[in-house]
């Protein structure tokens, strides 16, 4: 069974930085497309980063240059290290993996609340 639990997020100022994990069982984070999603109070989910299995990065226009995507493939564990907040990143953050080469995502945590406030 996979599993997906995330971690990291609370509550922080503008400006300030936060490191989201991702931590996975049953499922190999080297297999396929890992990524990070977020979703605020009445919008639709939005990706936000994306590792390819062969280590590519890929972001979100809105945190090109401020968020990071990682793995660490000993712990199996995704990561998202946010930093330069903004009010406008205020959301659940999602982790997510695909169950195949096209990055399908199949597989979702259940999130953890990022508030970006004064």
């Amino acid at each position: 069974q996979v599993q997906l639990v995330e971690s990291g997020g609370g509550s922080v100022q503008p400006g300030g930085s936060l490191k989201l994990s991702c931590a996975v069982s049953g499922y190999t984070i080297t297999s396929n497309c890992m990524a990070w999603f977020r979703q605020a109070p009445g919008t639709e989910r939005e990706w936000v980063a994306r590792v390819d299995s062969g280590g590519w990065v890929h972001y979100a226009d809105s945190v090109k240059g401020r968020f990071t995507i990682s793995k660490d493939n000993a712990k199996n564990t995704l990561h998202l290290q946010m930093n330069s907040l903004k009010p406008e990143d205020t959301a659940m953050y999602y982790c997510a993996a695909s169950s195949s080469m096209f990055c399908t995502y199949t597989y979702w945590g259940q999130g953890t609340q990022v508030t970006v406030s004064s």
